[in-house]
């Protein structure tokens, strides 16, 4: 079978090798917190590219000595849900082969009977359900299996769970993260990264006091890769494949994108498509791009705004516009017709929720998605 040819840009999974841009200062600094067993807090929005950078530090420091259980919680609804996803990660991350998975499974679950599934990869597609009953200490206990393990085996094991602000929502959400927390500070052999893309609830989470997490480990922000490195790497990834773009040009898709790496990788995708062989971009290539992209995001952002309010929909148009402060401006009320000074209080507070909107700086409000402001100042208020 013919193998294929490896894309110049790349976007929509998880980014690694030559694909993978800058991100040195973060890479070290998330590489020490598992090196030396530091709970990390990892934020930023969708699509600036944190996901890869936590894969590609695993990748660095996985080894006998530093194990790697990998946890998407996107898709848990429920306590139940999280244990039984928690306990198949740590198996599989401390099991080299099915016999092993197997034993971890019967030596360290049994009093809780497990059900494995097995799918056609024996080592890789495999779950474990558990007997869940919310009046016994079944939660506490699976949360304790990757300490046993770890003590067990002799290493340190690393457990990352992605979209982690996904708990906040479960039944009871408080008293389930009052348990994780009881038991994972006690850990010495475990460490957690923990990362997020909505900035509203992996905030109050971890920097409110009154919640169970605050404090629990080394909270940082992934920012935006410069403008300079973006530059750079757009025009040698065109140079790679016989094709040119001028340094202007690549200026103006981070421009157009704010930088976000996904939206940069996928619109450089876009105008590198138009580009015949030996040729270089133009403006009408980068024209062609957004469109593209605006079409290949429309779906989304129609989902995203379809329910909204006449009222929210009047308050992101006041920031598309460029009013970032001051909403409760007599002027501002009555151009936008956002309502009362009270009504913009409780505006902000639901499309924070939303994640539509975002407080870079105090009283400073922006669109979370530089994208999603394009389409609707292009497509929806042209």
């Amino acid at each position: 079978m013919r193998k294929s040819k490896e894309a110049p840009f790349v976007f929509g999974v998880r980014v690694e090798g030559d694909s993978f841009t800058d991100r040195r200062e973060e890479t070290e600094r998330l590489k020490a917190n598992f090196t030396y067993g530091v709970n990390t807090i990892l934020i930023s929005p969708r699509r600036m590219g944190k996901t890869s950078l936590v894969d590609k530090v695993c990748s660095l420091v996985e080894s006998e000595d530093i194990r790697i259980a990998r946890i998407d919680a996107f898709g848990c609804r429920s306590e139940n849900d999280f244990i039984n996803a928690f306990a198949t990660a740590v198996v599989r991350a401390t099991s080299s082969k099915w016999e092993e998975w197997m034993e971890n499974a019967k030596v360290f679950l049994s009093r809780f009977v497990p059900k494995i599934s097995i799918g056609q990869d024996p080592l890789t597609d495999f779950s474990l359900a558990l007997e869940y009953n919310a009046g016994n200490n079944t939660t506490e206990e699976v949360l304790r299996l990757p300490e046993m393990i770890a003590r067990s085996k002799g290493c340190h094991i690393v457990v990352c769970i992605d979209e982690f602000q996904q708990i906040g929502d479960f039944p009871d959400s408080l008293t389930f993260q009052k348990k994780l927390r009881s038991v994972w500070q006690l850990q010495s052999h475990v460490s957690y990264c923990l990362y997020g893309s909505k900035k509203h609830m992996m905030e109050q989470m971890f920097q409110n006091a009154s919640y169970p997490f605050y404090r629990f480990g080394d909270f940082f922000y992934l920012n935006k890769i410069s403008e300079k490195d973006w530059v750079e790497y757009i025009c040698q990834r065109f140079e790679s494949t016989g094709k040119h773009i001028s340094e202007e040009l690549a200026r103006e898709i981070c421009q157009v994108t704010d930088r976000y790496s996904s939206y940069v990788q996928q619109l450089a995708w876009f105008v590198w498509l138009r580009v015949q062989d030996d040729s270089a971009a133009t403006e009408e290539d980068l024209k062609y791009g957004i469109d593209r992209l605006l079409d290949a995001c429309e779906p989304l952002f129609i989902q995203q705004t379809e329910d909204l309010s006449a009222y929210q929909m009047n308050f992101l148009h006041a920031i598309i516009n460029g009013v970032h402060t001051g909403f409760t401006q007599t002027a501002i009320l009555e151009t936008y017709r956002l309502g009362t000074a009270a009504n913009v209080t409780r505006l902000k507070k639901s499309l924070m929720v939303k994640d539509l909107i975002t407080i870079p700086a105090p009283k400073h409000l922006e669109m979370s998605d530089p994208i999603l402001a394009l389409w609707l100042k292009r497509r929806v208020w042209k």
